[in-house]
C-alpha cells in the first residue's frame, strides 16, 4: 500500500507508528491517542503528499525521507506511551532522543522492626512497614554508609548479634557491644539519632569525618586518614549547595532540560526534608536536532521504569511538556497513589528550578574537547556511520584449542571506557564464528535493558562483520557496525613486529589507514581494551577450570572424560545443575554419581 492511502486510512485509535527510509531503515517511533489524526498532522496532501510547512527543520528533514510506514494499535494512549518508550530503547531509531540512564539510584535503610537496628544499602522497596528510607543518592551512597559506622556505635556486621560474645568492634569502641551487654536500648537509641541526623546534614557528617582525620593523622594512622580523606572528596562531589531554606520540610525530585547545539543535559536533585540530598545528570548528543518535549518523556520514564520508588516525591520540572498528563497517570499506576509533577511559578519551589537550571547551564559550558568532537566527526564521515560514535561497544573472544571459551565487550563512553558497563561471557560454541554469533546475539537479546550503542566495533574480518550486520538487522536496530583485523600476506595474517597493518572494515568498503593516521588509531585502541577483557577473563576461566578439572580427577574422572563433558556442556557451572541421567548420556552412571556427589 502507497504511504499516502495508508496515512489517509488509518484507525482512530490510540497507538504507536513507526517511519522508515527507502532502504527500509527505521527513522522515528512516536505514539499517539488517535493515529489517525496524529499521523496525518505531519503531512501536506496538495498537491502531493509533502511535509507540513509548520514542522521544525527536524521532523521536516524527517518526512522528507520517509517512504514508508507501519503501526500498532493499543487500548489507550497510556498504553501506546510504554510501548512508545520500550521500542525506542530496543531499536534506537535516528530521530528518537534515547537517554542512556539505565542506573538505579541506591538508598540507605533502617529495620526498625529490630531490636538493635543497622543501615544499610537498597535499590528496591522493601515489603515492611518498619523501614525508613534515606536517598536516592547519585553518588557516594556507600561512602556515607561506612562514614555512618565509622563515627557512630552501631552494630557494625550482621552477624555480630548472632555471636552473643563482644568482639574486637566492642574493643576498639566502635560498638556498644549489645550482643552480650544488656540495658542498652536508649544509648542504642541515640547512635541511631546521631547517625539519621549525620545522614540529613552532609555539612555536619563533613565535619565529623574531618575531625576523625585529622585524629588518625595525628596517631599515624596514615593510611585510615588518606581513606577518610578520600571520602569526604567524594561525599564532597555529590553535593549542590543551596541558599534556599525551606520552613517545612518537604521532598521533591527535581528535573530540568538544556539544551546547546550540538548537545542537551538533564539535571535530575532530589529534596528530602528541605535539604538538596544529591544530583546527578546526563548528556546526549544532538545528532538530529531537538525535542525538549520527548526529551522530558524519556527522563522521567527512564528514571522511574517499572518499579516503585523507596520514597515517592512530587516532581518539580520547569515547563509543561508534550503528554505530560499521561506520563502522571502512568506514574500513578506505578507509585500506587497519586502523582504529582508540578510545574512552580513563584516562590522557593521555583527558586529550586532555577538552581537547576543554573547548573545545567554550567554543565553546557564545560563541553567536550573540541579535538575529540572533531575525531569522532571525522570518524563518522569516513567510515559513513549514521551517528557520531560518541558510545561505542567492542567484542572480542578468547579460548585455547577450545577451552574455557570466552567472550567480552567493553565499552567506551563519550572518551572514556565505561569499566561499569563492560560485559563477559561464557560460551558454548566452538570455532570462532559460532563465537561471535552466541556473543553477538546474547547482547542483541539485552537491547531492552540495556539500550544499543551508537556503533559495534567487531574484532575480525569481512566474514564476522557481515555476521554482526545480520544479527544487527535481524533485530531491527539502527546500529552501526565496523570491524578490524590484521593484514593478510599469503592468506596468513602478517603479525611482524611493527610491520603489521590493520584494516578497518565497514558494510560499504574496507580502508587501510596509515599507522599515524588517529582515526585507525583510535579503533585500535578500543580494539586492544577488548582483547586485553577477553584474555584477562580467558585466564580467570581457565584458572577455574584447572582447579575445577584437580577437583573431579581426585576422584577417578579422568582428563579425556572432563574434557567430553566441557565439550557437550560448555562449562562446569553447568555441569553443576545436572542431573545424573543428564550426565549419564555422556559418561556411565558410576561416573556421573560420582560427579553428583561431588558438585552437592
Amino acid at each position: 500500500m502507497q504511504l499516502e492511502e495508508k496515512i489517509k486510512n488509518l484507525p482512530d485509535s490510540a497507538g504507536v507508528y513507526q517511519y522508515f527510509d527507502a532502504n527500509g531503515r527505521l527513522l522515528y517511533i512516536g505514539k499517539a491517542k488517535s493515529l489517525k489524526k496524529r499521523v496525518k498532522s505531519y503531512f501536506g496532501f496538495t498537491p502531493s503528499l509533502r511535509p507540513n510547512p509548520k514542522l521544525s527543520v527536524r521532523i521536516t528533514k524527517m518526512i522528507e525521507q520517509t517512504v514508508s510506514m507501519d503501526y500498532i494499535v493499543v487500548n489507550s494512549e497510556h498504553d501506546a506511551l510504554i510501548l512508545e518508550n520500550s521500542l525506542i530503547k530496543q531499536l534506537h531509531p535516528k530521530y528518537n532522543i534515547l537517554l542512556r540512564d539505565d542506573k538505579t539510584y541506591p538508598y540507605i535503610y533502617r529495620d526498625d522492626s529490630q531490636k538493635f537496628p543497622r543501615y544499610e544499602i537498597t535499590r528496591k522497596v522493601i515489603k515492611s512497614s518498619d523501614i525508613t528510607y534515606f536517598g536516592p543518592y547519585s553518588v557516594a551512597a556507600r561512602d556515607i554508609l561506612d562514614s555512618l559506622y565509622e563515627l557512630c556505635k552501631l552494630v557494625q556486621k550482621k552477624s555480630c548479634l548472632k555471636s552473643k560474645k563482644l568482639c574486637l568492634y566492642y574493643q576498639i569502641d566502635k560498638c556498644l557491644g549489645p550482643c552480650e551487654i544488656t540495658g542498652l536500648e536508649k544509648a542504642y537509641q541515640k547512635e541511631l539519632e546521631h547517625a539519621q541526623e549525620l545522614i540529613a546534614n552532609k555539612q555536619l557528617l563533613i565535619k565529623a569525618l574531618k575531625e576523625k582525620m585529622e585524629f588518625y593523622s595525628e596517631e599515624l594512622r596514615f593510611e585510615e586518614a588518606l581513606e577518610i580523606r578520600d571520602r569526604i572528596e567524594r561525599i564532597e562531589r555529590s553535593q549542590i549547595k543551596s541558599e534556599i531554606d525551606f520552613a517545612s520540610k518537604e521532598n521533591y525530585d527535581i528535573f530540568v532540560v538544556q539544551n546547546s547545539e550540538s548537545r542537551a543535559v538533564v539535571v535530575r536533585m532530589f529534596m528530602r526534608e528541605g535539604r538538596i540530598i544529591s544530583s546527578s545528570h546526563d548528556f546526549i548528543q544532538l545528532n538530529e536536532g531537538y525535542d525538549e518535549d520527548e526529551f522530558y518523556q524519556r527522563v522521567l520514564l527512564d528514571f522511574y521504569a517499572n518499579e516503585k520508588p523507596p520514597i515517592i516525591a512530587p516532581i518539580l520540572v520547569m515547563k509543561k511538556f508534550d503528554a505530560l498528563e499521561v506520563i502522571e497517570e502512568h506514574l500513578t499506576q506505578l507509585f500506587e497513589k497519586k502523582a504529582q509533577i508540578l510545574i512552580p511559578q513563584r516562590g522557593d519551589k521555583k527558586k529550586i528550578i532555577e538552581l537547576a537550571l543554573l547548573n545545567a547551564t554550567e554543565l553546557l559550558k564545560k563541553d567536550i574537547k573540541g579535538e575529540n568532537t572533531k575525531l569522532y566527526k571525522d570518524i563518522q564521515e569516513l567510515f559513513g556511520l549514521q551517528r557520531v560514535p560518541n558510545r561505542v561497544e567492542v567484542f572480542d573472544n578468547s579460548h585455547i584449542s577450545g577451552v574455557a571459551t570466552v567472550g567480552a565487550m567493553i565499552v567506551y563512553d563519550h572518551g572514556a571506557f565505561d569499566k561499569k558497563s563492560y560485559r563477559t561471557y561464557h560460551l558454548e560454541a566452538r570455532d570462532e564464528y559460532a563465537q561471535m554469533r552466541e556473543t553477538l546475539t546474547r547482547r542483541v537479546a539485552s537491547f531492552s535493558k540495556n539500550s544499543p550503542p551508537d556503533l559495534w566495533i567487531i574484532d575480525g574480518g569481512e566474514t564476522l562483520l557481515k555476521l554482526a550486520l545480520d544479527i544487527v538487522d535481524s533485530s531491527g536496530t539502527q546500529l552501526d557496525v565496523i570491524a578490524i583485523s590484521k593484514e593478510k600476506i599469503d592468506a596468513k595474517t602478517h603479525r611482524a613486529k611493527g610491520k603489521a597493518n590493520d584494516i578497518v572494515h565497514t558494510k560499504e568498503q574496507s580502508f587501510s589507514l596509515l599507522n599515524s593516521d588517529k582515526r585507525l588509531q583510535w579503533v585500535q585502541n578500543l580494539r586492544d581494551e577488548a582483547h586485553r577483557a577477553a584474555i584477562t577473563f580467558h585466564k580467570k576461566t581457565k584458572l577455574k577450570q584447572d582447579q575445577e578439572s584437580k577437583l573431579l580427577s581426585l576422584h577417578g574422572i579422568s582428563q579425556a572424560k572432563i574434557v567430553k563433558l566441557l565439550n557437550h556442556f560448555g562449562t562446569f557451572d553447568a555441569l553443576r545443575k545436572l542431573s545424573i541421567d543428564e550426565i549419564s548420556e555422556i559418561l556411565n552412571k558410576n561416573d556421573a554419581k560420582t560427579i553428583k556427589n561431588i558438585y552437592k
